[in-house]
C-alpha cells in the first residue's frame, strides 16, 4: 500500500484505483448520481429506457458500443459511456467509508 493510499484510507476515503468492479452497480450508479445526471432514479430504469439489459459489470462491459454511447448522450449529461463510468467511479471513491 502506498503512502497516498494509506493516507486516503486513514481519512476515510477510497482510492480511485480501488477495484470498482467489486462495487454493486446500484451503489456505483446510486439514486443520487442518477438523479443528478439524468431524469432517472436508478441505473436499471436508465437501462430499460434504452432496451438494454445488464445486471453485472461483465454484462455492462458487453454493452460498450455506439448504440449504448448514443443512449448515454440522449439520456444523461455525459458525452459517452466512459465519461459516465469515470464520473460514477470518482464520485463513489470520494464518499467517506461507512
Amino acid at each position: 500500500m502506498s503512502f497516498e493510499e494509506l493516507l486516503l484510507e486513514l481519512q476515510g476515503k477510497k482510492t480511485v484505483e480501488e477495484d470498482n468492479k467489486l462495487v454493486a452497480l446500484d451503489l456505483l450508479f446510486n439514486e443520487g448520481f442518477m438523479s443528478k445526471h439524468s431524469s432517472f432514479k436508478s441505473f436499471e430504469e436508465f437501462l430499460q429506457k434504452g432496451n438494454f439489459a445488464a445486471k453485472t459489470h461483465e454484462e455492462i462491459d458487453n454493452l460498450h458500443g455506439e448504440l449504448f454511447d448514443r443512449h448515454v448522450v440522449r439520456e444523461t449529461s455525459f458525452d459517452n459511456w466512459q465519461a459516465m463510468l469515470d464520473s460514477a467511479k470518482s464520485e463513489y471513491a470520494a464518499k467517506p467509508l461507512a
